[in-house]
């Protein structure tokens, strides 16, 4: 009883603490493997697992909207749509570069590999609220293949589909639907989501602070570490909240990382 009312104590702070402009809205999660080849894609793979585990654990709503997968193992790429109360509140200090170091499943001679994944987080915007209009001249719609398990699951059909502006140079896609009609409207959505961020925020300080600093996907950038050999560490570079239970956090156990983080921001604004 006492621990439950504790923990109940623990999220109206930490609810307290979720005060930004789009920290009650839903989230798009993009997942994408950075420097470390095959190493690097599987240790995405392993990402938006944990990050799965934690939605559950946080009884968070899930659609795969699109995902690509490796060339041996692992993903190249992969996007989420995450629904629940103040989803992007809790989800937007988790983008920026994750580094993994670890003996390589990949190498014959289990060599210790780095490697690193990077995370986006973008709030998703209702676009029949705030409407935006874009001109369909300024639109490339390319439609694929879905990416499946092969055999009998394998899409036949060109149902995937990714929307390119051209000015701006950002991408959108979803092959979450066997409809290419859905997915095209979906993709149009997160395009959206991300076209209404820009035109919001009138300072470039300011996108970057929500769309998250674009950084190269590899050395000197990581957010955060996970260090599985020659010792077990899991270190938050901009907390310096760590944890030895690696396979904890990995199983979805992020809530340290996250309140530490939100606690941090706080006291750092003035």
């Amino acid at each position: 009883m006492v621990k439950k009312f504790a923990k109940q104590v623990a999220e109206l702070e930490n609810k307290s603490l979720l005060s930004g402009p789009y920290d009650t809205y839903n989230a798009y999660i993009n997942f994408n493997a950075g420097a470390g080849g095959t190493d690097a894609q599987d240790w995405t793979e392993m990402l938006l697992r944990m990050y799965l585990r934690w939605f559950e654990k946080r009884q968070f709503n899930v659609d795969i909207l699109d995902k690509t997968v490796g060339d041996e193992a692992g993903i190249k790429s992969a996007t989420c749509l995450v629904s629940g109360e103040f989803v992007y509140g809790y989800l937007k200090y988790e983008q920026g570069i994750h580094r993994l170091v670890r003996q390589s499943p990949f190498n014959a001679n289990s060599k210790r590999q780095t490697s690193f994944a990077g995370i986006e987080v973008i709030p998703q915007i209702d676009t029949t609220v705030s409407s935006v209009t874009i001109d369909p001249k300024d639109l490339k719609i390319d439609t694929y293949r879905a990416s499946g398990a092969g055999g009998q699951h394998v899409n036949k059909t060109d149902s995937a589909v990714r929307i390119t502006h051209i000015p701006t140079g950002v991408v959108a896609t979803s092959q979450a639907s066997r409809s290419q009609a859905s997915n095209k409207e979906t993709a149009l959505s997160l395009l959206k989501s991300r076209l209404l961020i820009i035109m919001k925020e009138e300072k470039k300080q300011e996108v970057s602070d929500l769309k998250g600093e674009q950084k190269e996907n590899a050395w000197g950038n990581q957010i955060r570490s996970y260090v599985l050999h020659p010792y077990k560490l899991i270190k938050d570079l901009r907390s310096n909240y760590e944890t030895s239970d690696v396979q904890g956090v990995l199983d979805g156990d992020l809530d340290s990382f996250i309140e530490s983080l939100l606690r941090q921001k706080k006291e750092d604004k003035p």
